[in-house]
């Protein structure tokens, strides 16, 4: 914080600073920024056509929000997101417990230092990430929690039940001229929402019979599941009617919008120099393979579209992908790992704790489902990038006796000398948008994994057969 700010309100005065809402203050800040054209929310990806205008117009309008959607929807994170809509710097009474306005003060602590000390009285200034509540609604969540309690060590000390300096203020008092965001809304006790709906309409409370008027400036949003509404619980009529927009999320639509958030949200580790880690890449293919996987659960009638499928679900079977791929290159001594079709086995641990099943037979295990999903989602991916009529070449290769024997332990070394020797691989490789194998191979890591993934898709397409062997697979006509 710049040294030259304002120390006391006289000074602010002088300064010509003014108050202003919260509401006024996102809004101004909003629109200097369409203005601009910078980003609203940025690192929020896929929602600029549809969630995005909604969001806009609902802070326009002065709308306190509801995200309603599916869990792993960016909800939590629009919500945080608008705390770059706040002023950078906010004035506040030093002392006061209620961030409160230098013109204005609401605690009583905040009021008798100004009515002591007038313009002399000192402000602090507050940075807007501390503007910021978040909390979790759960059905044990007290009026305590939220608005606040009676301190029993303030009436041990001698003060008197009625007087308001007995309080210790809770959450959303104490996010006075900020966000409030309250997740699973509908999971709060509807005796907590009345409470809830009181402070933010009524401006006032009552805690153990005394009635605390409390006029906060307060932005709120809120975050629900629409299965919510119908199961654990719902939101009241008359809170939701304050809660002035409702914007509905939902989850990527595109391909590349998924891979652009898995780019954006997967674990990256700081290996050292010295620790000579393998470096791991994710070929494109690969990629569109764990998207298409998520894009096919969402669609599958054996997969629960109650509770969703998460983007999380992308991250983690990406993440597992890349860690499978390192283990081998470390395994085989290798510089460069790559993920292939060998590996995919790996994410179906990371997919069946992250989906919940519609209720299913004995014959139909979990494992299954996913293992079907996968397989769905190579082939489609293969039609994707691959024209069949470009692969005869291969096709006739096998046809004459040729055979590979894959593996995730197989070296990617051989995965190249394969792709020289058969006929027609080498340029299929090159149009996956791998190195091309005919300039020295720099990256053969990378060209094993492409050539994994034709001929599985040629196996799919029902051009090559396949058996298991022990540690791989065996490929052949």
């Amino acid at each position: 914080m710049p040294s030259s700010r304002p120390t006391t309100i006289a000074e602010l005065r002088a300064a010509g600073w003014r108050s202003r809402t919260v509401k006024d203050e996102l809004r101004a800040n909003l629109l200097a920024r369409l203005a601009s054209g910078a980003e609203v929310l940025p690192t929020v990806i896929g929602f600029e056509e549809t969630v995005i205008p909604a969001i806009e117009n609902a802070i326009l309008a002065g709308h306190d929000l509801v995200f309603l959607g599916e869990r792993g929807q960016a909800k939590t994170r629009m919500a945080r997101l608008l705390v770059g809509l706040l002023d950078e710097w906010l004035p506040i009474v030093r002392g006061g417990e209620l961030n409160d306005d230098p013109y204005g003060p609401i605690s009583p602590v905040g009021r008798a230092i100004v009515d002591r000390d007038g313009d002399a009285t000192e402000v602090d200034w507050l940075p807007r990430d501390r503007r910021y509540a978040e909390k979790l609604a759960t059905p044990d969540i007290t009026i305590a929690d939220l608005i606040g309690e009676v301190d029993p060590i303030k009436v041990a000390e001698g003060r008197y039940l009625s007087d308001e300096l007995t309080l210790h203020y809770g959450l959303i008092p104490r996010a006075n001229r900020g966000i409030v965001a309250i997740n699973e809304l509908p999971d709060l006790a509807e005796r907590i929402q009345v409470g809830l709906l009181n402070i933010l309409e009524e401006r006032d409370v009552q805690i153990r019979g005394f009635v605390v008027r409390l006029p906060l400036d307060l932005y709120v949003v809120a975050s629900a599941n629409p299965e919510d509404y119908t199961s654990r619980g719902r939101i009241i009529t008359p809170l939701k009617d304050r809660l002035g927009s409702q914007v509905r999320t939902h989850y990527p639509r595109t391909l590349d919008d998924e891979m652009a958030i898995v780019r954006q949200e997967k674990q990256r580790f700081s290996d050292g120099d010295g620790d000579a880690v393998p470096t791991v890449v994710m070929p494109t293919f690969m990629e569109e393979v764990v998207a298409e996987l998520t894009h096919l659960a969402r669609r599958s009638p054996e997969i629960s579209q109650r509770s969703g499928v998460s983007v999380r679900v992308s991250v983690a079977n990406t993440e597992v992908l890349e860690a499978a791929a390192l283990k081998r290159a470390v395994r085989l001594g290798e510089s460069l790992g790559a993920p292939r079709v060998s590996d995919l086995g790996a994410v179906v641990a990371s997919t069946v704790g992250k989906v919940e099943l519609e209720s299913i037979g004995d014959d139909a295990p979990e494992e299954r489902i996913v293992e079907r999903l996968i397989t769905k989602a190579l082939y489609a991916t293969f039609t994707r990038h691959v024209d069949l009529d470009d692969l005869e070449p291969i096709v006739e290769a096998f046809e004459d006796g040729f055979v590979v024997e894959t593996g995730e332990r197989t070296p990617s070394r051989e995965y190249v000398a394969w792709a020289r020797e058969v006929p027609g691989l080498s340029n299929a490789v090159d149009r996956l948008g791998a190195y091309d194998v005919t300039d020295g191979a720099e990256e053969p890591a990378v060209i094993a994994s492409a050539v994994e993934f034709l001929l599985e898709g040629l196996h799919l397409a029902r051009r090559l057969n396949k058996d298991r062997i022990a540690g791989g697979t065996a490929y052949h006509r």
